[in-house]
């Protein structure tokens, strides 16, 4: 399949509208329509009803494709252009909110660094596509596992920590006062999503094996101070490394089975070089 036609199908499907995809892509309509025409052709299937705009099942399950095969050539791309281009003098790192953690914090160079802090999903692919040098991303693990990560490209992956988790609870929360907590005593208890702050939901019923852990209210943002701002107001738990499960009207619980820690991992492509080849040095040595 030709990519480019690819392209514009993916935008008049996420657009619902063939002008509003031509006006997004810079074509005219009617170079939008003959492409969708093209690609309907090469398959022999019809991708989209016209009124109103909408992919037919087949069309749907090129979607399904089609993401990660764009985002696959658009990591090709950047790898290639960043292997012939000059050394950059900056570096661009891109973090979850909870993989910066204190000794990562303090690697980071003086100078020259712009840090974008992403959804969990976001920082993969942007080191694939060349958006950032490094990435920074976390998550719930058993004790020396990998993480879990999208298959968005071939990406090199390090180990920097393994910490303690813990579970925050409001101070006058019923359970504030136990020295432990069991993962699944907690099954039915009101928890807080927030995806790309706390530890997400769907690591911890991985975790415990059942399909608990509803929340009570979503939080889509990634800013650890309104995390526990919203908990310390009594809307519901989350689980957090213990070095982010501090504030105030709020108690960490340590949590004790199962045997799972907060794991950080470091992702690049190639080689590093230059700024990012030094910050990865400086983490290998505060790693923990």
């Amino acid at each position: 399949m030709d990519p480019h036609l690819l392209r514009t199908y993916v935008t008049v499907a996420r657009l619902a509208s063939f002008s509003e995809a031509a006006r997004e892509l810079g074509y005219t309509q009617s170079a939008v329509s003959q492409h969708i025409a093209a690609l309907e052709q090469d398959l022999g299937a019809v991708l989209l009803t016209r009124r109103p705009v909408t992919p037919t099942p087949a069309g749907a399950r090129l979607l399904e494709h089609a993401g990660p095969l764009l985002l696959r050539l658009d990591a090709a791309r950047a790898e290639v252009v960043r292997m012939a281009a000059a050394p950059e003098q900056g570096l661009t790192l891109a973090a979850t909110s909870t993989a910066l953690t204190p000794r990562t914090v303090r690697a980071l160079p003086a100078a020259g660094v712009t840090l974008a802090v992403l959804p969990r999903d976001e920082v993969p692919a942007a080191v694939a596509t060349g958006a950032a040098d490094l990435g920074l991303v976390d998550g719930l693990a058993a004790p020396s596992d990998p993480l879990r990560l999208p298959d968005v490209a071939p990406l090199g992956v390090r180990g920097l920590a393994e910490e303690p988790v813990a579970v925050l609870l409001a101070e006058d929360h019923p359970l504030a006062r136990r020295r432990g907590l069991r993962l699944g005593d907690l099954v039915d208890a009101r928890w807080i999503d927030a995806p790309d702050t706390g530890l997400p939901l769907a690591q911890l019923r991985a975790a415990s094996g059942t399909s608990g852990f509803r929340p009570a209210l979503r939080y889509d943002g990634t800013d650890l101070r309104t995390l526990t701002a919203l908990v310390a107001a009594g809307h519901g738990l989350a689980l957090l490394p213990q070095w982010a499960a501090e504030a105030r009207g709020t108690v960490a619980v340590p949590l004790t089975t199962p045997r799972v820690v907060h794991r950080t991992e470091l992702l690049h492509t190639g080689t590093p070089s230059g700024p990012a080849r030094t910050l990865t040095a400086q983490l290998d040595i505060t790693r923990s």
